[in-house]
């Protein structure tokens, strides 16, 4: 009769893991009418959602896509859709509490000031969060942050829109 010292044989560890979830935001824009990038009286609310897929412990990548509809300003309202690089910063066990960095590449679209008129723009940003394990499946996100650049914007311009948001993720596999 034999005894195994590992728990889980290390073939089978560093294993893909993808896990999905929702998110809710709230975001300052960086325009509020006229053409013209500067702050919005207005902070725009909306809803998420995200996936993350972890090929390693280092490699892992993050795609979200975010609605902000809510509480617009002359209706100008911003989306994202982004995916990029996410790296875990340290793994707190007691905690289980994993805060994360992250810079992400995509596209935002924009409807301006009473939907005269949309766009699309290259959106870059970067971000980070911490991540509390609920249980095996289940996660919150505590809190995620970014700060965007709209390089390309109208007339050579670039807008910087920031914001927080927080979810719930579930680990598929």
């Amino acid at each position: 009769m034999g005894a195994r010292a590992q728990v889980a044989p290390t073939a089978f560890r560093g294993q893909i893991s993808l896990t999905a979830g929702g998110l809710g935001s709230v975001f300052q824009p960086d325009y509020a009418g006229g053409g013209v990038p500067g702050s919005s009286p207005s902070r725009l609310y909306g809803f998420g959602a995200y996936a993350d897929v972890k090929f390693t412990r280092w490699v892992q990548v993050e795609g979200e896509a975010r609605w902000l509809r809510f509480n617009s300003f002359i209706n100008i309202t911003e989306d994202n859709y982004l995916i990029g690089p996410r790296v875990p910063i340290h793994r707190f066990k007691l905690l289980r509490a994993t805060p994360y960095g992250k810079v992400l590449l995509g596209m935002g679209k924009m409807k301006f000031d009473y939907n005269e008129a949309h766009g699309r723009f290259t959106d870059i940003a970067y971000g980070g969060g911490v991540d509390l394990q609920v249980n095996k499946r289940l996660s919150v996100r505590a809190i995620d942050f970014e700060y965007q650049q709209w390089p390309n914007w109208i007339n050579n311009s670039s807008i910087k829109p920031y914001g927080f948001s927080v979810g719930v993720g579930y680990k598929i596999f």
